[in-house]
């Protein structure tokens, strides 16, 4: 099975690093890795080709940037969809999982989305949008479990 897994800076990482590890061996990993991010690279464990597209949203980027950045990160997203042909998406969090999921989607691979550890009573924008997208949806607080219909508690991963 060959698994896309979407790092982000930080937690993100950190919790898709756990993940991976926890998951083992007996899968295809390919990560991917938003350009601007010098640190998740040197985190992964599990060996696997690393590739990097344009992180499509900034907190302070005006409506007009973030759609301009989510054409170009899907795009670059398209392209290695299209040369690893992933089973699954596997991620937790970043932006960038947006558009890779739902070109992953149209695709034909499932959806694995674990809403990052940091919001303990609401969702975070990028799971108010893949709640919609994913097959399987876990949330890292019971919390969390009421506000999100067929979401998974699976306790924390860190």
């Amino acid at each position: 099975m060959r698994i896309l897994v979407v790092l982000g800076s930080g937690g993100h990482t950190k919790e898709m690093v756990r993940l991976v590890e926890l998951l083992g061996p007996d899968y295809t990993y390919n990560y991917l890795i938003a350009e601007d991010d010098p640190i998740s690279e040197s985190k992964i464990t599990r060996p696997g080709p690393v590739f990097r597209a344009l992180r499509p949203r900034f907190q302070d980027d005006p409506p007009w940037r973030v759609a301009w950045k989510l054409l170009v990160s899907g795009a670059q997203a398209a392209r290695v969809l299209w040369r690893i042909r992933p089973d699954v998406v596997l991620s937790a969090g970043p932006g960038l999982a947006v558009p890779v999921s739902l070109l992953a989607k149209l695709m034909g691979a499932h959806i694995i989305y674990v809403e990052t550890a940091s919001p303990v009573h609401y969702l975070t924008t990028t799971g108010k949008i893949m709640r919609h997208l994913a097959d399987l949806f876990f949330v890292q607080w019971p919390e969390l479990v009421t506000q999100v219909p067929g979401a998974i508690y699976a306790g924390r991963l860190w």
